[in-house]
């Protein structure tokens, strides 16, 4: 089958290729009963997306030029079998046509990963989330029947846009012990870092619009900017953090409208970029003009000397957009989250969740202001610090003794992950399928590179959920499964 296509015509690529194919039947060049090539092989003959070849044949089946069938795939219609076709197709919705092209190409992997950690007969070493037990349920149970009883108190399922005044008061108070100054009109408050990337992202970009990150990268932080248009380029790191002699240079190159870091104990490394070169990244900033969003879920938890200092402790110029999450610090399940930044965008931004929130979760927001107020929250800050630390010393150890088997790791200073490089041979992807099987949840490292060039040598493991029985648990599952691929 010859198809031509013209990529500077006007004339959309799925409808040449369309009206082509058509045009190849309507004069008998493909005959009735004959099979198309599959999305995929004429995708790749015609070096184009697959989803462009997806909604040509849509086109088609419309029309009843052509109809699939399963273990089949795409075939020529004689007259007779349109006809019945057309009665087949009638009044049915082509949702595959309708939905935005990022969408349908959207990647599933990381969230179905994702999915797998809520299995309670699996051992969750890949999900990000917070220790159980560290606030008491009972007490927990009772602040909340009293919150929500309170006399005289707005309704408890709205809140102020921009946040709980009360809540930004206790939150500049916070950021004062980490360095950071900021009045209540320079923050907003959020339910979570993915929501507060997604309303910056549609407020600062536009399609065809490069941003610089790291990478490796969090799967959620360069999604969100591809859905949004833009392009996403990569800057590597070392035991330092970002590696600042690149920067300017990609900078001049590329003309970002956005840089996107996550400096402190780096998800998925752990690595924090120093002082000297958080500077330096803030000195290109002001030169250039480009702002920064720096997210933070991690700065607190440190184990061996003293906290990552976050970025915006240094910016004196309000170039740095700040997120902060409380997910690993607060009670599992209730999220909270907020952006310090510069009062005009807080202001912009407001009006922004106005339009897309009826109202922002109140109640967490409630208990996070209480805890603040009344110092609950930092003692639990330690208990969180304590916890952690000796799960990490957990894993670290059983892994020192499987470093014979060719495992490779840095000890992390702080955070809540162990960055694993594999042993030689061994294949992220088949490694986490395999342990799946065996009962033990991971997350393969390529997830954490955009184009899927690197990290099948490493996977990330987590260390904040399980109990410190079930971690030992999940490594001797590990172990096994590395056992069983080396046998291959």
């Amino acid at each position: 089958m010859d198809i031509k296509i013209d990529k500077e015509l006007k004339t959309p690529i799925y409808m040449q290729v369309s009206s082509e194919i058509k045009g190849q039947i309507m004069s008998g060049n493909i005959s009735a009963g004959s099979i198309l090539p599959s999305e995929r092989a004429l995708a790749k003959m015609l070096n184009i997306h697959r989803n462009t070849i997806t909604r040509a044949y849509n086109d088609l089946k419309d029309e009843g030029v052509i109809e699939s069938n399963q273990g089949v795939g795409y075939k020529v219609v004689s007259v007779e079998e349109k006809e019945e076709v057309g009665k087949k197709k009638k009044g049915k919705v082509n949702w595959a046509d309708r939905i935005k092209d990022e969408y349908l190409d959207l990647t599933v992997t990381f969230d179905d990963l994702f999915q797998r950690f809520s299995r309670e007969d699996k051992i969750s070493m890949g999900s990000g989330i917070a220790a159980r037990g560290i606030y008491d349920k009972e007490k927990l149970a009772g602040r909340i029947a009293k919150i929500v009883t309170e006399q005289g108190k707005k309704q408890y399922f709205y809140s102020p846009y921009q946040g709980d005044e009360h809540l930004r008061k206790q939150i500049a108070s916070y950021l004062s012990t980490k360095g950071i100054k900021a009045t209540t009109g320079q923050i907003q408050i959020l339910s979570e870092t993915n929501q507060a990337l997604d309303f910056l992202v549609t407020l600062l970009i536009k399609p065809g619009d490069a941003v610089i990150t790291e990478e490796p990268v969090s799967p959620d932080t360069y999604r969100t900017m591809e859905l949004a248009g833009a392009k996403v380029i990569t800057i590597p790191l070392d035991e330092e953090g970002v590696k600042c002699e690149y920067l300017q240079e990609i900078i001049e190159r590329w003309k970002p409208k956005l840089i996107c870091l996550n400096s402190c104990f780096h998800d998925p490394t752990t690595k924090s970029t120093s002082p000297e070169r958080k500077k330096k990244i803030l000195e290109l900033s002001g030169q250039y003009r480009i702002p920064i969003i720096e997210c933070d879920e991690a700065s607190e938890l440190y184990y061996d000397g003293e906290g990552a200092i976050p970025m915006k402790v240094f910016d004196t110029l309000d170039n740095v957009v700040y997120i902060y999450s409380f997910s690993l610090t607060f009670v599992p399940g209730l999220s909270l989250a907020f952006i310090v930044a510069d009062k005009e965008l807080i202001q912009r931004l407001s009006y922004l969740v106005s339009v897309r929130l009826v109202a922002t979760d109140w109640l967490a927001q409630r208990l996070v202001a209480d805890y603040l107020e009344e110092g609950v929250y930092y003692r639990k800050l330690s208990e969180y610090r304590s916890v952690y630390k000796a799960r990490r010393d957990v894993v670290c150890n059983r892994l020192e003794q499987m470093s014979k088997l060719g495992i490779a790791f840095d000890v992390p200073k702080g955070g809540i992950y162990v960055w694993c490089k594999l042993p030689s041979g061994i294949d992220s992807k088949e490694l986490i399928a395999n342990a799946y099987s065996n009962g033990l949840s991971l997350l393969p490292g390529y997830v954490f590179y955009p184009s899927k060039s690197g990290g099948r040598d490493h996977i990330r493991i987590n260390y904040s959920y399980e109990t410190e029985e079930r971690l030992i648990k999940g490594l001797d599952i590990l172990e096994k499964t590395i056992l069983e691929l080396q046998e291959f």
